[in-house]
């Protein structure tokens, strides 16, 4: 494996991949949520700014159901990124994550840049590790991270796709369920299990809530493809014709909430969400909130917090009009009103799960 620096330099040339729309293209597949539409109420019956946004999650009550995912650390750069992320979240009062705390363990020294909560104390804070580091790592000394940075959760992120496309990445993810359920028995908060963009199957789903994850971020297709910005970091080394293949792996946002189900409690959604009508479909399909990152990135690049401000105020406009307009008075309700579904997005949910539940049986 890298050492710390090498860490840092490869979490840096991430950030830039992502950030230069003018060089780079790492948004590949489609999230499929456009199949997927409320019903329009002329007569909704209901007081648009009296609508309820809020959102419980990891121990405090939230804003809007929607959060900043967790995306980059390790460099000076994703630090300042982080922290101007954090004050983003607690103004908007929304949960926030920050980038993989990896390099604690071998840089204790970088630790303030981690402390996200100084910058967030009133809205939920969640740390990140890799889940093949679990195996690997004595999770006392994770337990340790988490209670000096003082956050309310962690998340575990699940990303084979990256690692196999990133030299000197992992090779081996045996072990890991195992790892996680040992992890999740002991930890001092909840932990979120997460992909990092090619998704997480309904099978999938219910075995991580068994192994006691208490949230499900189903991270799907569609938004930032991470073999893609491997590739573009290491073009010698990662041909871009490999690469090219996998621009329509993994199983899009939508098709896997249709594939879980409107009722399904703990699944969070990501992956290529980039408006307030997406947040909206996201809840609709059964999401209890939805996860946004390059975005908010983007926006704090071209400028700065205020810019991350007006956008995540925009996505709290569309977000409770759209709620009124279905008729609903809380965000709540999205999950059951009147949703068409493209037929191509029915019957590939349909067969998603008979592919993964052939006796027609979903566990949970």
């Amino acid at each position: 494996m890298s050492d710390s620096g090498g860490i840092a330099g490869r979490k840096a040339q991430h950030l830039e991949i992502c950030l230069d729309t003018h060089r780079d293209h790492v948004e590949t597949a489609r999230t499929r949520l456009d199949e997927a539409n409320l019903v329009h109420r002329a007569l909704p019956e209901v007081d648009a700014e009296a609508v309820d946004t809020s959102f419980s999650f990891l121990g405090h009550t939230c804003r809007m159901p929607l959060f900043i995912s967790s995306m980059t650390g390790g460099s000076s750069e994703g630090y300042r990124t982080n922290k101007d992320l954090a004050a983003v979240a607690a103004e908007l009062g929304i949960p926030v994550g920050m980038g993989s705390i990896r390099i604690l363990l071998r840089k204790p020294e970088v630790m303030d840049d981690f402390r996200l909560k100084d910058f967030a104390p009133s809205v939920p804070v969640f740390a990140n590790i890799g889940g093949v580091q679990l195996p690997r790592v004595a999770h006392e000394e994770i337990y340790r991270l988490i209670d000096t940075l003082r956050v309310d959760g962690i998340a575990v992120h699940l990303n084979p796709g990256q690692e196999l496309f990133q030299p000197g990445g992992d090779r081996d993810f045996r072990g890991i369920l195992e790892a996680l359920r040992a992890f999740t028995a002991r930890c001092p908060v909840p932990v979120i299990v997460k992909e990092t963009g090619f998704g997480i199957n309904p099978e999938e789903v219910e075995t991580l809530l068994e192994a006691g994850a208490a949230w499900v971020d189903i991270a799907g297709a569609g938004g930032t493809n991470w073999v893609r910005v491997e590739a573009y970091r290491l073009e010698d080394h990662v041909p871009a014709e490999a690469a090219a293949e996998f621009d329509y792996w993994g199983t899009p946002t939508a098709l896997l909430l249709a594939a879980l189900g409107r009722d399904r409690q703990g699944i969070l959604a990501s992956g290529g969400i980039r408006t307030g009508m997406d947040v909206v479909r996201c809840l609709a399909l059964g999401a209890e909130a939805a996860g946004i990152a390059l975005p908010f990135v983007r926006a704090l690049r071209s400028g700065g917090i205020e810019e991350a401000l007006r956008y995540g105020r925009t996505l709290e406009l569309v977000i409770r009009t759209a709620t009124a307009l279905a008729g609903c008075t809380a965000t709540k309700q999205l999950r059951r009103a009147p949703l068409r579904l493209s037929t191509a997005l029915r019957e590939d949910a349909r067969e998603l799960r008979g592919a993964l539940f052939p006796e027609g049986e979903v566990r949970g």
